[in-house]
């Protein structure tokens, strides 16, 4: 497995590897990760910076607040 970019300074640190043929796209916040696979035959490696988008970004927030209500909710009982 290879990293082809780490940023950080954004809402949640992003990994992006490359991997039996595809781009693994690596968002963690906290103890929570999301991860999203797209083939390399669909994307260019130029092309990931536009996947990682400020919109992509405040929804994969959402989804980690989503994560966390969660977590907590099952862990009350």
């Amino acid at each position: 497995m290879r990293v082809v970019k780490e940023i950080d300074g954004k809402a949640c640190k992003i990994t992006v590897f490359s991997w039996n043929g595809k781009y693994i796209i690596k968002l963690e916040k906290g103890p929570f990760e999301q991860t999203f696979k797209v083939s390399e035959f669909d994307v260019l490696e130029e092309e990931i910076d536009g996947i990682l988008s400020d919109e992509f970004i405040k929804e994969s927030i959402t989804r980690f607040n989503a994560m966390a209500l969660s977590l907590k909710k099952a862990m009350k009982y």
